[in-house]
């Protein structure tokens, strides 16, 4: 198991910040400051360079984080290895996991009450961004899993499908909107509310408009939101049209405060992915935890 010394050097190498790593392992900054002096002291050589407030690893650093994380995955295959012998073998183990707002608010929380019934010494954190986020918060070892509408791909992430979901036109029952039938014609002369720039669900709406020769931009975009439920609340308080995930909005659609609005020839579908570093694709736990999900949802 890696030293406290260790797990603290990664934490400040991750965040590049001393304030953050303190808030993470619940330690002062001069706590962390003295385990990160002690490893210097210990490896004879500087881990960080210091500017101001912010920091920077030097090449020791670099090497020293870069064996760290084979070390962390050789670690959690021999733990997974040990709980396979024997299943009394229950190390505390932490997972990052970081989703899409749809898949964060509407998906995973039952899968991760069971799983935590079946993995009682696990520790788990979840980050809710949007897909671009996600993927970034990915590379830079902030997660060591995600799910993402994947639109954009990496060559440095490995995909493997999860789920496929459809993005639908609605307005709120308030709206004159609720009554009609639209086609791609009419959506230059339709206001329109929609999610931020990165969101996966504008990825699949901007991609199924292409398709229709329709470009996003000279539409009569009113208001950008960030975030599923803020974009939802909007438009159940105004009259615009909207383009939201069918998972996000059952309730409402069953209830009548929103209104699916039809709109001829435009289908829009997304299909999630886990996404993982390239390299760390036998990680135990992460499979562990994907297993789960997919069966979870019977996939």
């Amino acid at each position: 198991m890696l030293s406290l010394q260790h797990q603290v050097f990664m934490e400040v190498a991750r965040q590049l910040s001393f304030t953050k790593a303190s808030q993470t392992f619940f330690l002062s900054q001069s706590a962390i400051s003295k385990q990160i002096k002690s490893l210097e002291a210990y490896y004879k050589t500087g881990l960080f360079e210091r500017h101001g407030t912010s920091v920077s690893l030097t090449e020791a650093g670099k090497l020293l984080y870069e064996k760290l994380l084979q070390a962390t995955q050789l670690q959690h295959e021999l733990q997974q290895a040990m709980h396979e012998i024997n299943e009394s073998f229950l190390p505390a183990t932490r997972l990052s996991v970081g989703a899409s707002t749809t898949i964060s608010l509407y998906v995973l929380p039952p899968v991760l009450s069971a799983f935590l019934r079946q993995h009682s010494a696990m520790q788990i954190s979840v980050l809710n961004r949007n897909s671009t986020n996600i993927q970034k918060a990915l590379l830079q070892h902030e997660i060591d899993v995600g799910i993402v509408e994947s639109e954009n791909r990496l060559n440095t992430i490995s995909y493997t499908p999860f789920m496929t979901d459809e993005v639908i036109a609605v307005c709120s029952a308030n709206s004159p909107l609720r009554t009609r039938t639209l086609t791609v014609d009419d959506l230059p002369a339709t206001p329109l509310a929609l999610r931020e720039t990165g969101s996966g669900t504008l990825a699949a709406v901007e991609a199924s408009l292409k398709k229709q020769k329709v470009d996003l931009a000279g539409l009569p975009i009113r208001i950008r939101l960030g975030g599923t439920e803020a974009l939802k609340n909007f438009v159940l308080a105004d009259t615009c049209l909207s383009f939201l995930p069918r998972l996000a909005i059952l309730h409402e659609l069953d209830r009548g405060t929103l209104v699916e609005v039809p709109v001829k020839g435009l289908s829009i579908q997304r299909q999630f992915h886990f996404i993982q570093r390239k390299g760390t694709e036998n990680n135990p736990w992460t499979n562990a935890f994907i297993r789960a999900t997919r069966h979870f949802y019977s996939i």
